[in-house]
């Protein structure tokens, strides 16, 4: 659609209109955050064990010595050479944001349903440093509904999102928050899916300040692994 041209002062008045919804917004969203931050834990009662290139890593053990962990689901289906473009999207904003959030007390590892191996070889390919356990031999991926077996696609007992059916894919993605207390004790706080990902979309952020926005003809529609651009 072809833009309407103005006068600058007359661009100034619609600028000050559209400040006061954005401020309304940004007031808004710091609500939805405070609301965030205040939702109960939940204990966990399975120690989950993950397999990475330097043995096996406890939970506990990704949080190193911080009080908060952020675990990225990073959908990668065991037998399938498919590497998530979505999933790629987001990894590619991680290294830069921990080296920040690192020293305000949040730790931060990926986990994938797949081998060590297909794990490490996807993580040299797209020149990753962040932690990447796998979780092939614990139900991790299951527990925080990422992942989900035949049995419950076939019988309509996959939930994703809270309320989505999976029928067809054996794995999806998300973020998963953990909290540990002065004991010691992991709790679950926080989980989002689906479009609640974008939070960690950088690049996006930059594109939807453009008259042209994020340039889609379809959700991410010119989303690639970035060493296929």
């Amino acid at each position: 659609m072809k833009p309407a041209i103005a006068s600058r002062g007359e661009w100034l008045d619609a600028r000050k209109a559209l400040l006061a919804k954005e401020r309304a917004l940004t007031h808004e969203l710091d609500s939805l955050r405070a609301e965030r931050r205040k939702l109960p834990w939940v204990r966990l009662d399975k120690a989950y064990v993950f397999d990475g290139p330097n043995g096996s890593r406890s939970l506990d053990d990704l949080f190193e010595d911080r009080s908060q962990l952020a675990i990225y689901h990073f959908m990668l289906t065991p037998g399938s050479d498919h590497i998530c473009e979505g999933c790629s999207f987001i990894a590619d904003h991680i290294d830069a944001a921990r080296q920040h959030f690192e020293h305000a007390d949040l730790s931060f590892a990926a986990v994938s349903r797949v081998p060590v191996e297909r794990i490490e070889a996807v993580k040299a390919r797209m020149g990753w440093a962040f932690p990447w356990l796998s979780s092939a031999r614990n139900d991790f991926n299951f527990d925080f509904s990422v992942s989900f077996t035949p049995e419950d696609r076939e019988a309509g007992r996959a939930i994703y999102n809270y309320g989505t059916v999976i029928r067809n894919s054996p794995d999806m993605f998300g973020t998963s928050i953990f909290a540990k207390d002065e004991a010691g004790e992991i709790y679950h706080t926080y989980s989002t899916y689906h479009r609640g990902n974008e939070l960690q979309i950088g690049a996006f952020n930059w594109l939807d300040l453009t008259p042209k926005g994020r340039n889609e003809t379809g959700t991410m529609s010119w989303v690639r692994l970035h060493d296929e651009y």
